[in-house]
């Protein structure tokens, strides 16, 4: 049992924990792609920037949250969530809409949204430096242990930041879900999506739609490069990390389907922690019945913590050759 425990604490939470974070990022995303038609690859800048106006506001406002229970950094990540939003448009505004306006093919937009990265990155690192930086300013992270039986040593682990980023992406599934299928304008995102020349004959604003699209995307960046920093650590390169996982996790779902994308990332979440996993712990209680001959290993992973990142590279070049729509058959909303 405590072998089992340790699984439930190193791949069932962890690898929620990171497929959230990954569903959260790649829902923006595959929603960029099915209305602009390009893909965004400023996306996981676009987190890195949400999570450090975080940690500014937090560092600027610190004992804000200990009045109401609440750590600071959630106080502040609604404030965080508008300026990214703002960020968004103003990208927009500036990169892509004068790119659009002259009927550019999706690869300019793309190359542009490369510029736009490097631009985002020297920024962010001009002000936040290159050193981790935790959003915990107030007060320490609460961890919860639970001992599921008496006769188990090892406790499930939960911690505050895990709690509250299984709250908040449920909330924010939810949400997008109700506002996609029950509002007007996100009935419009879904025409657009699914035909935009019919759309714009039909009366719909497509400049209304695209700058919600933005908001939508940015507030979403902000709530996943937020909830990653308080889960770890806030660092300037956090965009690094998340960029090849988001689109493995939005190729996976399926491009242009926002469950799908939620699908995926947790596809991408738990194969990623199922890799770097040590089976050999789980293996242990079967030590004396094996065979003399053979000896257990101390390690048994697939790969190396350090090559981790290798792993969504190779589930998106599968699920391109396997099923190039992905789960959910994407490109529409």
């Amino acid at each position: 049992m405590n072998e089992l425990v340790f699984f439930v604490n190193n791949v069932v939470i962890a690898g929620s924990v990171t497929g959230a974070i990954y569903a959260i990022g790649a829902i923006g995303v595959t929603l960029i792609f099915s209305i602009m038609r390009f893909a965004h690859f400023a996306h996981a800048d676009m987190m890195t920037f949400g999570a450090f106006m975080v940690l500014v506001l937090t560092t600027a406002f610190p004992g804000i949250g200990m009045g109401i229970g609440v750590p600071t950094a959630i106080v502040m990540l609604p404030i965080a969530m508008l300026l990214t939003a703002l960020l968004a448009v103003g990208i927009d505004k500036t990169f892509y809409k004068p790119l659009r306006a002259h009927g550019v093919k999706p690869i300019v937009m793309v190359i542009a949204s490369l510029g736009v990265t490097l631009i985002l990155q020297g920024l962010i690192r001009l002000f936040a430096g290159t050193g981790g930086q935790g959003l915990y300013v107030d007060d320490r992270k609460a961890i919860f242990r639970m001992l599921p039986f008496e006769d188990v040593r090892v406790p499930i682990v939960i911690t505050e930041p895990q709690v509250y980023l299984f709250g908040i992406t449920l909330l924010a599934v939810i949400a997008l879900h109700l506002f996609l299928s029950r509002s007007r304008l996100g009935k419009a995102m879904r025409a657009m999506s699914d035909n935009p020349e019919l759309a714009q004959a039909s009366g719909i604003n497509t400049n209304t739609i695209v700058a919600v699209t933005w908001v939508i995307a940015g507030g979403l960046a902000a709530i996943a490069g937020t909830l990653l920093s308080l889960d770890v650590t806030f660092k300037p390169d956090l965009s690094f990390f998340l960029l090849l996982p988001i689109f493995a996790a939005a190729i996976v779902g399926g491009v242009g389907h926002p469950y799908g994308a939620v699908a995926g990332g947790f596809v991408v979440g738990f194969a990623e922690t199922l890799a770097v996993f040590n089976w050999a712990v789980l293996l242990r209680p079967f030590r004396d019945s094996l065979p003399t001959w053979l000896e257990l290993p101390s390690n048994l992973a697939f790969v190396g913590t350090e090559y981790k990142i290798v792993v969504p590279f190779f589930i998106l070049v599968a699920i391109l050759v396997w099923r190039p729509t992905g789960i959910f058959k994407g490109k529409v909303i």
